[in-house]
């Protein structure tokens, strides 16, 4: 298997302390999409990380191929809406898993 760290980056550094109607029905999307991989027991982990410099989302992916991590990072509705969100996918080459 493989292991791939995704942030989301938000569209201003406020985020989500003033995000609008259609940013909140969109984060509704987002989690709902990011619950559905984890139910599928692709993603390990996800969720906002509280960084005093912005607040940001993270994951980590499990997959068999990097091909499947691209889809999952283009096909995540705050991604794919093209609302100002960022995202990053990068391999993690060697990780260490608790049994």
């Amino acid at each position: 298997m493989m292991y791939f760290l995704y942030k989301l980056i938000p569209p201003r550094p406020t985020f989500p302390k003033d995000m609008t109607d259609a940013e909140g029905e969109l984060m509704q999307e987002h989690i709902n999409y990011w619950k559905n991989l984890v139910e599928k027991r692709v993603a390990i982990i996800f969720g906002p990380v509280l960084d005093p410099k912005g607040v940001y989302g993270l994951a980590i992916i499990e997959t068999e191929d990097e091909t499947i991590a691209h889809d999952i990072r283009i096909n995540d509705p705050a991604v794919k809406n093209d609302v100002g969100f960022k995202s990053e996918i990068h391999l993690m080459p060697e990780v260490i898993l608790r049994r």
